[in-house]
């Protein structure tokens, strides 16, 4: 069963056209890599109870290098929707430029609450075991994806760097192989088979 999602109120008190000229404005300056203006012209309009608009200018903060901002806008949107995964992942973002790994690894940790089978959360926390070299933590995570994905390149092949750094041979080879199939004469596979042999 699929719930009916309704405009805000608050549209019904602001003049909707007004609304959308600002939009329209924000996505044109944000085009011609004004992100200031962009965020200006939506603030002109901002209610804080619009899951959409908070989403946007959590965005465009980020682009603007407004880190702070953008994690409270993220963090607003997040409010409003608890159960969407959209401004999560958004807000990793800005966490991540500032070398918050901690808030970044607990949006995707929620997100994998909410959506077990996320392939990008899987991936991403993979890759951040991964570049710790915490190889069994990120396993699970490749192989999370692998299994939705089995011919995917990027769950592949990590997947088979994974194994191998955990010593674990034959399955690294059979992925390195794998991936070989899906990409012929790819230089990690081939840089990974050569280390096994």
């Amino acid at each position: 069963m699929f719930a009916l999602v309704l405009m805000p109120f608050h549209f019904l008190a602001q003049d909707f056209n007004q609304v959308a000229e600002a939009y329209q404005q924000s996505y044109k300056h944000e085009m011609n890599g004004d992100y200031q203006k962009a965020i200006s012209i939506l603030k002109d309009v901002y209610q804080e109870d619009d899951y959409a608009i908070n989403l946007r200018l959590g965005w465009l903060s980020y682009m603007n290098g407004l880190f702070n901002e953008s994690v409270a806008y993220y963090n607003k949107a997040i409010q409003l929707k608890p159960y969407s995964v959209q401004p999560r992942f958004g807000l990793a973002y800005p966490a991540s430029a500032m070398g918050n790994w901690n808030q970044v690894k607990g949006q995707y940790f929620k997100i994998l609450e909410i959506d077990p089978q996320n392939t990008t959360a899987n991936f991403r926390l993979g890759m951040i075991y991964y570049g710790n070299e915490d190889y069994a933590a990120a396993l699970k995570y490749f192989e999370k994806m692998v299994n939705l994905y089995p011919f995917d390149y990027d769950g592949l092949i990590m997947y088979a760097w994974t194994n191998l750094k955990l010593g674990k041979l034959r399955e690294a080879e059979v992925l390195f192989k794998q991936v070989l199939l899906l990409i012929p004469e790819d230089k990690s596979a081939l840089e990974g088979l050569g280390e096994i042999q």
